[in-house]
């Protein structure tokens, strides 16, 4: 069968990679297209699957937003037309889903955080499938028009899935110049054009660092944005690496000792490979984190002072739930045989 599959953001590389190697192994078509936006192709060039690159992404500001998607829905229908897809997949793409109902394929979208309203009234009513973490009540979606038997929920959290087979590769911090005699430090910095977000930066960022810095630590900024990096770089705390392109963020995050994350998909990460990560997400708390810091695995971070520079137990990451991707496949392309 033919299977087609849409990534716009650094996160849905990651997340869905271990699908589109089931079908390929199963013997099925899986053709890419992608959306440059933060790490996204950069990931997709180091994976080496072949792609095709299609649109743009339109900021922060609905109206820009609006404009990219009015640009790019009528280019994947150019694309897919006369390819004969038989389904479709997508985690959070807002135009793989009206391209799909245009072309009548069976599409399913996937998402973890239940706010995104506007990308959700549109996405969910669209797709013939709603795939999301059990975490999230059922009611929070049914204002989507997400109920079931459209609406499916999967045991646990996407990162459990996706990282099951997941070795942390032990040279990554070396390669990035960093010692092994000191606190390893991990900050994401915030999705700025994240339409959620209002495209909010977080002004703990520079205590953060500084904090980090005088209790020792080696700190790892990955940054989304050229304009980030400058940011960062030029506040000029010492001993921080500001990275110019995407790196192995699954293995800083493993091999780390703490994570201060504005963002979600990062966050979980460290909360499922046992890595002590604190929040500083300014949007609305989605079931999600709700539940990881009911848990105790996810903390919020108000004071940068609360920050604990210390070294974690080694080897934390081995001890993490691991779950079948298969099952996640099945759940989110049942089209497929």
């Amino acid at each position: 069968m033919r299977v087609w599959i849409d990534l716009t953001n650094t996160a849905h590389v990651l997340v869905l990679r271990p699908l589109i190697d089931l079908l390929e192994a199963d013997g099925h078509d899986v053709e890419l297209t992608a959306r440059p936006l933060s790490h996204t192709v950069e990931l997709l060039d180091d994976w080496g699957h072949r792609y095709t690159l299609i649109g743009r992404h339109g900021g922060s500001g609905r109206l820009r937003k609006a404009s990219a998607a009015a640009s790019r829905v009528p280019q994947l229908l150019a694309f897919a037309r006369g390819r004969r897809f038989d389904a479709a997949l997508a985690h959070g793409s807002t135009d793989l889903p009206p391209a799909c109902r245009i072309l009548r394929i069976p599409s399913t979208t996937m998402f973890d955080y239940e706010w995104a309203a506007l990308q959700h009234h549109a996405n969910c009513r669209l797709a013939n499938r709603v795939l999301v973490p059990d975490a999230i009540p059922a009611e929070r979606l049914a204002r989507f028009g997400a109920r079931p038997p459209k609406l499916v929920r999967y045991p646990g959290l996407k990162e459990e899935y996706y990282l099951a087979d997941f070795e942390p590769d032990p040279g990554v911090p070396e390669a990035l110049g960093l010692r092994h005699d000191a606190p390893l430090a991990l900050i994401r910095t915030a999705p700025s054009y994240a339409l959620y977000l209002g495209g909010a930066e977080s002004a703990l960022l520079p205590q953060v660092l500084a904090q980090l810095a005088e209790g020792g630590a080696e700190t790892v900024v990955l940054a989304r944005t050229d304009e980030q990096r400058s940011a960062v770089r030029a506040l000029g705390v010492p001993r921080v690496v500001v990275p110019d392109r995407a790196v192995d963020g699954r293995s800083l995050v493993a091999l780390a000792d703490l994570l201060v994350s504005a963002g979600g998909t990062m966050n979980r990460e460290a909360a499922v490979l046992g890595t002590p990560v604190w929040s500083i997400f300014e949007g609305r708390l989605g079931a999600v984190d709700e539940q990881l810091a009911r848990e105790g695995r996810l903390r919020f971070l108000h004071d940068p002072a609360e920050l604990s520079v210390v070294r974690k137990p080694e080897g934390a990451w081995r001890g993490r739930v691991r779950r079948d991707p298969r099952q996640l496949l099945r759940l989110a392309l049942p089209w497929i045989r």
